[in-house]
């Protein structure tokens, strides 16, 4: 028996997010230590330093490789979750081990692409969709890794869901511009705010822009609903940090990756919520 389309997009895309995945490990990896270089270079600039020449270092270059040995990690070790499965999660060449965040991260997008899809089915909204999970996927572990939200992912973000919305694909254009403006202003109103009280940052520029993204997606309304849920997350996590793991109230944790979880489950689940907030 034929599968629908729809059937059909979602396993497809099950797969596809399994190879994005993989692509979004080298993203989280490398694109904090190519910010780091450009900073460094910008400062020598700025002092009248000249640096050294560095190889190409990028998001293709140099080829992925074992950070023990760095022997090149040929095609076939390379297969998203099966190739770390069938090495027994070591190099093929030094035996070193493997970081079992890899496949994780290459099935957690796999699952959530094909989450998505079968959500929203075939069409402009499917494929939007899909792109905007790839995107808190990897925004999610660099800002857990370095506490960064590269401008260069979350300003094209941005961009992306009010061309999207110029069809109101998610959100009538006039709420997603509403909402990518109070997105980006209500959380630097709080930063201040909590700044100017305390003397001490709460949160990073890249939180605003993160959540006007959303703002750009899935307009104003959802912004209520992400703040809510993204806090209460971040309370919860954050509490059981300083209780089970005794880290002190000082240490930094990152906000985007509650933004991302809320803003994912607003993508899916948002006019529900917003029924029932009366925000309708």
């Amino acid at each position: 028996m034929p599968l629908s389309p729809d059937a059909a997009f979602a396993l497809m895309a099950g797969l596809v997010g399994l190879l994005v995945g993989s692509f979004l490990n080298v993203v989280i990896h490398r694109l904090p230590k190519m910010m780091h270089a450009q900073w460094a270079a910008q400062a020598a600039e700025f002092e009248g330093r000249t640096l050294a020449p560095q190889a190409p270092y990028n998001l293709w270059r140099p080829p992925s490789q074992c950070p023990a040995c760095g022997a090149r990690v040929a095609a076939l070790q390379n297969i998203p979750v099966i190739s770390y499965l069938a090495l027994r999660g070591r190099c093929a060449h030094c035996a070193t081990r493997i970081s079992p965040r890899y496949p994780i991260v290459e099935a957690l997008t796999g699952v959530l692409s094909f989450w998505v899809a079968t959500h929203f089915g075939w069409g402009l909204a499917g494929a939007g969709a899909l792109v905007l999970t790839w995107y808190l996927v990897a925004l999610s572990f660099i800002d857990a890794d370095t506490t960064l939200l590269p401008d260069s992912m979350t300003l094209p973000l941005l961009w992306l869901g009010l061309l999207l919305n110029l069809d109101a694909t998610f959100a009538p254009l006039r709420d997603a511009v509403m909402g990518a403006c109070a997105g980006y202003l209500s959380l630097w109103l709080v930063y201040w705010a909590f700044k100017l009280t305390t003397g001490r940052e709460g949160m990073g520029y890249g939180d605003f822009k993160l959540l006007a993204a959303f703002g750009a997606w899935l307009g104003w309304k959802m912004l209520l609903p992400i703040v809510l849920l993204s806090s209460l997350a971040g309370a919860i996590v954050g509490i059981g940090l300083i209780l089970l793991a005794r880290r002190g109230r000082q240490i930094p944790i990152p906000f985007g990756p509650y933004l991302a979880l809320a803003g994912f489950l607003a993508l899916l689940y948002g006019p529900p919520i917003v029924e029932r907030l009366g925000l309708g």
